[in-house]
């Protein structure tokens, strides 16, 4: 079937409805990894995961931004890290999450894009890129995708603080040379059941420490001689990123249906 980012063939029928002839060869897909096996594309020909969190108003959880980066990782595409919504954050909230993400080596950006600040900046960064947008609901993930030419829905956040899902199908919005995809939500960017080296070698700061455990195969949970725990502990691992790692673990493929 169809899915975002394909390159389709089609035929306009007598009453405006368009008929699917045939799709271009994907030159990549990015696939769901359920529990029991099963796999689902959620998009194809995608290079660059574009994550969009916001410092307040919903607040920022960092096991859902890790989540996202640790997919990245894993699909083997690279990563940009957006925060939005700056004026409704202390300065130095801003400063430690741009920082943490800055220093692991990822492209990280803060937009306001209802004023349009640094707007064209990420229209630069997302230049001859097949991009995806993804996040929780009520990030922004809409309202940048319009302030970058597309058109979609934005909705109010609810009186809990939480964001309003309105995009409910995926949209897509062609740059030169390259496009936009607005995603419905993050229910759809589950790592499935994964082992503690898999995961760990998509944790950027975690991948080369691990080859210094005491055990080849420590979960790097409770083992003695934990270089990854040993690491934490001296301040070489961001306490919320070995939050994250553990969180992710623990929790299996349930946690990839948090909204």
């Amino acid at each position: 079937m169809p899915v975002p980012g394909d390159v389709a063939y089609v035929r306009l029928l007598d009453d405006e409805q368009v008929l699917i002839e045939r799709l271009d060869p994907r030159h990549s897909t990015l696939t769901r990894r359920a529990a029991d096996g099963r796999e689902k594309t959620i998009a194809a020909n995608v290079d660059t995961l574009v994550t969009v969190t916001a410092l307040a108003h919903p607040p920022p959880r960092a096991a859902i931004l890790d989540r996202l980066l640790a997919f990245a990782e894993l699909e083997g595409i690279g990563a940009l890290v957006v925060f939005t919504k700056p004026d409704l954050a202390p300065a130095d909230d801003l400063r430690r999450w741009h920082g943490l993400y800055a220093r692991l080596g990822y492209q990280t950006l803060v937009v306001d894009p209802k004023h349009g600040e640094h707007i064209e900046e990420l229209r630069a960064m997302l230049q001859e890129h097949n991009s995806l947008l993804c996040g929780v609901s009520g990030v922004g993930k809409s309202t940048i995708f319009r302030a970058l030419g597309g058109k979609a829905a934005v909705g109010e956040l609810s009186r809990h603080g939480l964001g309003r899902q309105t995009t409910t199908t995926a949209r897509l919005y062609r740059f030169e040379g390259g496009f936009l995809i607005d995603s419905p939500g993050v229910a759809e960017f589950g790592l499935g059941s994964i082992a503690p080296r898999e995961l760990a070698q998509a944790f950027l700061e975690m991948e080369g420490r691990a080859h210094g455990c005491r055990f080849s195969d420590c979960t790097h949970l409770q083992e003695p001689g934990c270089a990854i725990r040993g690491a934490v502990e001296s301040g070489e691992i961001d306490p919320s990123r070995y939050a994250s790692y553990r969180q992710i673990l623990r929790a299996g493929p349930a946690h990839a249906m948090v909204q």
